[in-house]
């Protein structure tokens, strides 16, 4: 299995294409103390956590961008100081990459 997480997706389509996507990644984050530690900072200004994990580990793996379509989510890592990855919706994603 690819992921711990698809385990817990109760829809059989659902799990299918999230186990295609994860499919086509050339890299995995393990969760780690520092991850963890990073996400629990997120998690105390109001990022959920899982979303929270999620960005700790893009930032872990250096990315430039974390694309999501949650303004809520978008809003508060935008609030977040020294964010070393950036949240952008689909549209501001395509808009950089289009440059």
């Amino acid at each position: 299995m690819l992921s711990s997480s698809t385990e817990r997706i109760p829809y059989p389509v659902r799990k299918q294409y999230a186990l295609e996507v994860l499919s086509q990644a050339k890299a995995f984050v393990r969760t780690d103390e520092k991850i963890e530690e990073r996400a629990r900072l997120f998690l105390s200004l109001g990022i959920k956590p899982l979303d929270a994990l999620h960005l700790a580990s893009a930032e872990a793996a250096q990315v430039d961008y974390f694309c999501t379509s949650d303004d809520r989510f978008l809003k508060r890592a935008r609030a977040v100081a020294d964010i070393r990855t950036r949240a952008v919706s689909p549209l501001e994603l395509i808009a950089e990459v289009m440059q």
